[in-house]
């Protein structure tokens, strides 16, 4: 499915800050080739699809799914619902054009299917007769519906939204503005303790609120009141009176960033009761099948970077919790009941890979096959998502180094099958670069350092490459031997490009994640440069070639790097942490980072923090910098970008700061920013490349 014929150019529209050399960066060039080349281009970017949110017939087997594609003209992602039987057969639209309809979900009989578009304008709910195709439009809301669920027994769609609230004021009497007059605006006053979003910006005063409105169309009634945020997923009762959902309704929530517990509220009076108060917090409640039990995800909160949820389950009216998953000891998210209440499935990272399984009520874990992935285009994180049918059988995003996400199932008999083939149009003529692992040991503790290889196309071992090394971010995150159109696109220009899971990142055990808690960056270095030593060894690099970037946390490591060896001969430092101290009290998260990153309050810790701030070593750095951030990225924010940069001119290194406009952390979403990032980093790079003379 391809919305627009591709195009040979498109303008850049980044802005770059240069050097005092004057340096006039190129990024087009970087990636001129002969039109008939096979290789992998920026054009491509924009005719990439994946499969996104599904959900699967409650009778017949086969399967809703967002089919998202590039939309070269409006710099976005358009999603449109196809479905598709679970043998690969009957592959066809269900609401395609245009506009985007996305969040599919069956109502409980099969009949209808509730969607969320921006068809007529706002975002709203719709609902289609499957049978007919009729489609009716059902609320007339004005904030985006999210979290959609129907009750059990048709009757009612329950959803969360925004509602807005009263903003603080002051009373200040201002003089009268005379007509005509230009006056500059109101001021705007802030005394909320969350006030700035990444992703999101300012936040309006207001709160998210669960409504209900009836599935055959009506007024949408709040069901939960009160200055909280009442979000994520919502689980009904097998009677339909109740919901099943998690919030922190205390008091200081907004000081609480992971709190929260399980509560209850009647969709009729509105009354809310809390089923579960533990230690740390409970969420993701989800009701059997049966009515009888609910499933829900709990985290042991003792302040740790890098902590993993538990799968538990109690009784409907929150007794007798027990713990089903102890000693997994890996990130655990998405969990969902088996079709016969007697199990419950949830998703998993192990070693750079998002695998699946199930446990039983009695806590005996089944690992099934499907590996899931592809949903990170950017970047080679672990993704994917999955939906459990009745027959059992499992749909799931297939992971693939060669390719987004597909859509696959797992059979109940444990066969595994591939039913969509969405990039074969554009991707088979290509010739991708071949992925392979590398395992090192870490000269700190001999520990095992898992990294993966892109060869270039047409690879020769026999000939010398240079060599990117590509750091990942988070730093509790992992990667993975997954597809990324940001690694292929650096390896169709001829770079050997390796990424690494060094200490810090998750899949491994919260031990191998927290070994940086309160450490970060440290010995994480080490493993790194063990790496690059490593494919080095492999004898096809040339080590006078070695070139370094990173996002976020991995923007952090490679300023650190720079600032501990001159062996790499340029670095982009993408959306970094520059300044521990800087960073603490301008980040959105501030209220996470200083109770869970660092030691006490950045005042109180100024030495350790800054002992970790790579801008501490900046007096060492002499390689060529490019540094990189969203204009409106409020995670890292610009200020930590801009500090290193005047840092490096002050200091006469040769250095350039790239603003991606209208970019937040998640500079990938719009896909020309995504592009510019990569032109940016190879035209960089290419500037140093002696093998490009």
């Amino acid at each position: 499915m391809r919305y627009i014929n591709r195009v040979k150019t498109w303008a850049f529209q980044g802005l770059a800050i240069m050097s005092l050399s004057a340096f006039a960066l190129n990024t087009a060039s970087a990636f001129e080739q002969d039109e008939n080349t096979n290789h992998l281009t920026l054009e491509d970017v924009f005719d990439i699809e994946y499969v996104g949110g599904l959900d699967v017939h409650p009778s017949k087997n086969y399967v809703i799914y967002e089919r998202r594609a590039m939309d070269i003209m409006a710099d976005s992602t358009r999603i449109n619902l196809w479905q598709i039987n679970s043998d690969g057969s009957d592959h066809r639209p269900v609401l395609s054009g245009k506009a985007s309809y996305r969040m599919p979900v069956f109502s409980p009989d099969g009949s209808r299917l509730a969607y969320v578009s921006s068809f007529e304008g706002n975002n709203q709910l719709y609902m289609r007769w499957l049978d007919t195709g009729q489609t009716a439009r059902v609320t007339n809301l004005q904030h985006s519906p999210s979290s959609i669920s129907f009750s059990p027994d048709g009757k009612w769609i329950a959803f969360v939204m925004f509602t807005p609230g009263k903003p603080s004021s002051l009373p200040v009497k201002m003089p009268k503005q005379p007509k005509g007059a230009k006056w500059a605006g109101n001021a705007t006053y802030i005394d909320s303790f969350s006030y700035r979003s990444d992703g999101a910006g300012f936040v309006p005063a207001g709160f998210n609120q669960i409504y209900v409105v009836p599935s055959e169309g009506g007024s949408a009634r709040q069901i939960t009141e009160g200055d909280f945020n009442h979000s994520g997923q919502l689980s009904w009762s097998k009677d339909s009176k109740h919901i099943i959902f998690s919030a922190n309704r205390t008091e200081d929530w907004q000081r609480q960033p992971l709190a929260s517990d399980i509560f209850q509220v009647d969709v009729m009076s509105g009354e809310i009761a809390k089923l579960l108060e533990r230690e740390g917090p409970e969420f993701s409640p989800i009701i059997s099948p049966d009515g009888k039990k609910i499933a829900y995800l709990q985290v042991n909160d003792r302040k740790l970077a890098s902590q993993n949820a538990l799968v538990y389950v109690m009784n409907r009216d929150g007794s007798n919790s027990k713990g089903l998953v102890s000693k997994l000891d890996r990130p655990i998210a998405n969990i969902q009941w088996g079709p016969k209440s007697d199990s419950v499935y949830f998703s998993y990272d192990d070693h750079g890979k998002k695998k699946l399984a199930s446990v039983n009520l009695s806590g005996k874990i089944t690992r099934h096959k499907a590996q899931l992935g592809g949903q990170s285009l950017g970047r080679p994180y672990t993704s994917g998502s999955y939906v459990v049918a009745n027959s059992s059988d499992v749909f799931y995003t297939q992971a693939n180094s060669q390719r987004p996400a597909d859509l696959g199932v797992e059979t109940k008999d444990g066969e595994l099958l591939r039913l969509t083939r969405l990039n074969e149009d554009v991707l088979a003529p290509k010739e991708l670069a071949k992925v392979r692992s590398l395992t090192v040991k870490s000269s700190v503790d001999e520990r095992p350092i898992e990294a993966w290889l892109a060869l270039p196309p047409n690879f020769d071992p026999e000939k010398k490459y240079p060599l990117i090394m590509e750091i990942h971010g988070g730093p509790h995150t992992a990667y993975g031997p997954q597809f990324s159109l940001e690694i292929q696109l650096m390896a169709a220009q001829g770079y050997v490009v390796v990424w690494a899971n060094p200490r810090g990142s998750t899949s491994y055990g919260e031990e191998f994640a927290n070994l940086i808690h309160h450490n970060y960056p440290s010995e994480d270095y080490n493993d790194l440069m063990d790496v690059v030593d490593g494919v080095i060894e492999e004898g096809f690099v040339d080590e006078e070639q070695l070139f370094v970037t990173g996002g976020s946390g991995g923007g952090t490591l490679t300023a650190w790097i720079i600032g501990k060896t001159d062996r790499f001969k340029a670095a982009v430092v993408a959306k970094p942490v520059i300044n521990w101290l800087s960073f603490s009290l301008t980040a959105d998260a501030y209220a996470y980072f200083t109770q869970y990153w660092m030691p006490g309050m950045p005042w109180e810790q100024v030495d350790h923090l800054w002992k970790h701030s790579p801008l501490s070593l900046v007096g060492n750095v002499s390689t060529p910098t490019m540094l990189l951030t969203g204009e409106v990225d409020y995670r890292t924010p610009m200020s930590e970008t801009e500090q290193y940069y005047q840092a490096l001119q002050l200091r006469n290194i040769d250095s350039a700061m790239v603003r991606i406009p209208k970019a937040s952390h998640g500079i990938a979403a719009r896909p020309s920013n995504l592009a510019q990032k990569v032109a940016y980093i190879l035209a960089w790079f290419e500037k140093y490349n002696k093998q490009q003379d």
